[in-house]
């Protein structure tokens, strides 16, 4: 039997056989939503539960091995929908470390490297400045990603970590540096959590379009906890239109994957299935 949503239409959580399989279709797990569970668990989870698509993080597929991470993900059938993170281009080794990034993300074969720009560089208060390092920076490492067969997604974060984390603050200011570069190698990057308070972010991804590389969801919740980087629910949770949002990207022509990343202490506190199946869960209801 169908389940019954609070307004009587059908909802797709309670699918069951091929309209499942079909709903889950675009469905990533990205496993920093599961902060603590080992990859090969992480792995094994997805199979089970008919995923087809993980986002991985660089830290843990280094301390697992790049090669093996490779051939774990590639052998159980799993496609990397993208990997974080590259970008942070205030820091000293910034180029040969993005440089790194790009080699990994090709020998993961996943598409996509999200790009977080970095905040401010030390004792800078010149915002404007910041914003052209990042674009110079793209510009110097977009020529390796298009040899590799990557495309450098540009990230915008809320405007509260503008000056620690990532002075791209908007989806429209993120834009305006990838418009520069052909759409196969620098797209953008657009998470609920970042873009939902901006009125003008459904105008911005209908001019996105196919520069759209990476759609992300998860939900925002309040009172933020102390550092704010943790405030974010499973989809449903929060206040976040997310279905909305999806018809957007894909009104603008995005058919690609649909990645459930979420930071919270509450949800990594959980058993890592618990997480991906109220993962599946909230996606299926909130957004699919």
């Amino acid at each position: 039997m169908t389940a019954v949503g609070p307004a009587g239409a059908a909802d797709p959580a309670g699918a069951v056989g091929p309209r499942r399989a079909d709903a889950l279709r675009r469905f990533s797990f990205n496993q920093a939503t599961a902060q603590h569970w080992p990859l090969p668990e992480v792995v094994a989870g997805c199979v089970e539960a008919g995923v087809p698509g993980i986002g991985l993080w660089r830290e843990p597929v280094a301390a697992h091995g790049l090669a093996r991470a490779a051939g774990l993900v590639r052998d159980a059938g799993l496609a990397v929908t993208s990997l974080c993170r590259g970008g942070f281009f205030t820091a000293d080794d910034w180029r040969d470390d993005n440089l790194r990034a790009v080699e990994e993300a090709a020998a993961l074969g996943a598409p996509v490297l999200v790009l977080v720009s970095g905040g401010l560089p030390p004792g800078s208060r010149d915002v404007d400045d910041a914003r052209r390092r990042v674009a110079d920076a793209i510009a110097e490492l977009a020529p390796h990603a298009a040899a590799a067969g990557v495309t450098l997604a540009i990230e915008p974060l809320h405007p509260m970590f503008c000056a620690d984390r990532c002075v791209v603050s908007t989806l429209g200011q993120a834009l305006d540096i990838a418009e520069r570069f052909d759409p196969g190698v620098v797209g953008v990057v657009v998470d609920a959590y970042h873009v939902w308070w901006d009125d003008t972010v459904y105008a911005q991804i209908a001019r996105a379009g196919a520069r759209i590389a990476a759609f992300q969801v998860c939900d925002w919740v309040t009172p933020l906890p102390e550092g704010v980087l943790l405030g974010r629910a499973l989809p449903g949770d929060g206040c976040i239109e997310l279905r909305r949002l999806r018809e957007a990207v894909d009104a603008a022509g995005y058919t690609g994957p649909v990645e459930v990343e979420v930071f919270s202490a509450e949800v990594w506190a959980r058993p890592g299935r618990e997480v991906l199946d109220a993962s599946l869960a909230g996606y299926l209801r909130h957004v699919a």
